[in-house]
C-alpha cells in the first residue's frame, strides 16, 4: 500500500528496548529481529488482503487489456538518466517534504511552547486523546505524536520524548538505554511496545506519500481512503491486542 522504510528505525528501537530487553544473552538480538520481521510481514499480508478486498468491491471494474509496442533499443545515456532522476524524482520528493515539514515544524513548536493555565497545548491535546489511546493500549502523548508525525515517520519518537520530558523542541537521543528509561518511567510496558510497533507499521502514510497519491490519482477521495483504511485497521488491531492482553492478565 505504501513504503515503510521511514518506520524501520522506530520499529528497531522499540524492539531492541522492550523485546530484546526482556531477554538476556545472544538470543535477545535474534528475538527482537524476529519481532520486527514478523510485524513487517504482518503489514505486508494485511496490505495484500485489503488490496484484494478493494479489488473486489470499490475498485472492481471490467477487465481490460492493451497492446504495448516496444520502442527500438537504444543505448542508455547515463547523463540524461542521472539528470532526469534528480529533477523528476529526488527534487520532487524533497520539494513535497519541505512543503509539509516546514509548517509542521512550526505547529509542533507552537504546541510545545504555548500554554494555558500552566499546561502546554501539546499536553492538553494529549490529555484529551488519552481515554481513546488507552483503549488502544497507548497513551495520549503517543497518539498525539503519531498525529503530529504525519510529515515524516522519523519524528514520532522525538515528539514522544519531547512530550515526556516537557521539552520545547524535538529531542533526538542516540542512547537506546536512555530512551528506554524515559519510556518506562512514563508507563511503557511490553503491551505498549507491541501496540506501538503494530500501529507504526499500519497507520496512515506520511504527508509526502499522501500528496503523491493526490497528484497521481487527481482525486482527494483516494488520498482519504489511503489515509483512513490503514489507520482504522491499526486502531482495531491495537484494541484487539489490548483486549486479549487484559483478558490473559486477568486469568493469570
Amino acid at each position: 500500500m505504501y513504503h515503510v522504510t521511514g518506520r524501520f528505525p522506530f520499529l528497531i528501537t522499540i524492539a531492541t528496548i522492550f523485546i530484546a530487553g526482556a531477554y538476556s544473552g545472544f538470543g535477545s538480538s535474534i528475538i527482537s529481529t524476529i519481532a520486527v520481521i514478523f510485524v513487517i510481514i504482518l503489514g505486508i499480508f494485511l496490505a495484500l488482503l485489503i488490496s484484494k478486498i478493494l479489488s473486489k468491491t470499490i475498485l472492481k471494474g471490467m477487465p481490460s487489456s492493451f497492446i504495448l509496442e516496444l520502442p527500438p533499443y537504444r543505448k542508455p545515456q547515463f547523463s540524461k538518466i542521472f539528470v532526469r532522476s534528480i529533477f523528476d524524482r529526488t527534487l520532487f520528493v524533497l520539494a513535497r517534504a519541505i512543503q509539509v515539514a516546514a509548517p509542521a515544524g512550526l505547529v509542533i513548536w507552537l504546541l510545545a511552547n504555548i500554554g494555558i493555565n500552566g499546561s502546554s497545548l501539546l499536553t492538553i491535546i494529549a490529555n484529551f486523546l488519552n481515554p481513546f489511546a488507552q483503549l488502544m493500549g497507548l497513551d495520549g502523548y503517543i497518539l498525539t505524536a503519531f498525529i503530529l508525525g504525519i510529515p515524516a515517520n522519523e519524528i514520532v519518537l522525538p515528539i514522544i520524548l519531547m512530550a515526556y520530558l516537557r521539552g520545547t523542541a524535538l529531542i533526538d537521543l542516540e542512547d537506546t538505554y536512555q530512551i528506554g528509561q524515559i519510556l518506562m518511567q512514563n508507563g511503557w510496558t511490553i503491551l505498549t511496545a507491541i501496540n506501538v510497533m503494530l500501529f507504526t507499521i499500519l497507520h496512515f502514510p506520511c504527508a509526502t506519500t499522501l500528496l503523491t497519491i493526490k497528484k497521481e490519482t487527481g482525486k482527494w477521495k483516494w488520498t482519504f481512503i489511503s489515509f483512513a483504511i490503514p489507520t482504522i485497521l491499526g486502531i482495531i488491531l491495537c484494541m484487539c491486542t489490548t483486549f486479549v492482553y487484559n483478558i490473559v492478565q486477568f486469568i493469570i
